[in-house]
């Protein structure tokens, strides 16, 4: 958990950051950051400084030893030398599956406290049947940190209800807190509704914005920590106090080892999701052997043999 007065220098950063954003102030980006919401027809403006360290992508930007399927939105970004690589519809809106527990995560650990017992309500119930859960039931507790773990590693639905009452009281004020951060960072072209990403209609992501929502949360070293675990072994306790185990597995299988990770790349981290919708969806951040640091992201597939197809080619790209 941050301090208070870290709390508030970040909240003084940020207000100043908007406040310049919304006058226009410094040099723009009259093109760059066009695409992020084209299809509603609004383009917003970025001041030069807010945008030096970010790969800004006017647009798709093609590479002949990258080729992925229509469907697919993807993109492959060098965070090193701030250089799009490759981009294929990454302004495009999409349905963002469990990638949305990347911005859950990032404003939980931003705004509570890891150390924390946080207790399940009857609503971690109302997850859809089918959907990945832990299988909590009210009066279920951990702290935070479990939490976390599970909810990025085992991509629980209902762990990530748990989290959003724990930190804002509801799922609506902490899918208010995701859309306030989502826009202090530039990702003006997502919508959150809740905090597992499960389908809804006015929940939306586009790939350039999960670029800039993992590069935020990937500054923080407990998040850092949780994406590149392969396994996560704890218990948490039930209403009666009663001990219940975890032991699980990543749904990352290039950590886990289900799919083969290319000579010289080094992952670390990522995170996974899928749902009918949104199809099969990764992200993930890592190196190549000149200890560059990549973001890749992919989305759409329509199966798992697809998404490690396209994947494993952007993967490849990085020490050509």
């Amino acid at each position: 958990m941050r301090s208070t007065g870290d709390k508030i220098k970040k909240g003084i950063v940020w207000i100043l950051l908007t406040s310049l954003l919304l006058c226009g102030c410094g040099d723009t980006y009259p093109e760059a950051f066009t695409a992020p919401i084209a299809e509603a027809g609004n383009k917003p403006r970025y001041a030069a400084f807010f945008a030096e360290d970010l790969c800004v992508p006017e647009g798709d930007v093609a590479d002949n030893a990258i080729k992925v399927a229509d469907d697919t939105t993807a993109g492959l970004f060098n965070l090193t030398k701030n250089k799009t690589v490759f981009a294929k519809d990454v302004y495009k809106r999409i349905n963002p599956a469990s990638l949305t527990k990347i911005m859950t995560a990032l404003v939980a650990i931003e705004n509570g406290d890891l150390t924390k017992t946080i207790v399940a309500t009857p609503n971690v119930g109302s997850i859809e049947s089918g959907a990945q859960r832990l299988g909590l039931k009210e009066g279920d507790r951990m702290t935070l940190d479990q939490a976390l773990h599970i909810l990025l590693i085992h991509s629980s639905n209902d762990v990530a209800i748990l989290i959003a009452e724990s930190v804002a009281g509801s799922v609506d004020r902490f899918a208010r807190l995701m859309n306030e951060r989502a826009q202090m960072i530039g990702a003006t072209g997502c919508h959150f509704t809740n905090p597992h990403g499960l389908t809804e209609s006015e929940h939306y992501v586009t790939a350039y914005d999960m670029y800039l929502i993992f590069n935020e949360a990937m500054k923080y070293k407990e998040f850092r920590e949780i994406v590149n675990a392969a396994h996560y072994s704890s218990s948490y306790h039930n209403a009666d106090g009663t001990e219940v185990p975890v032991d699980l597995h990543s749904t990352n299988s290039y950590l886990t080892g289900g799919f083969t990770v290319p000579e010289g790349v080094t992952i670390i981290g990522g995170k996974t999701g899928t749902t009918s919708a949104a199809g099969h969806c990764l992200i993930l951040y890592m190196q190549n052997r000149a200890q560059e640091e990549y973001i890749a992201v992919v989305m759409g597939t329509p199966d798992a043999e697809a998404l490690n197809r396209e994947m494993t080619e952007l993967m490849q790209r990085i020490n050509n």
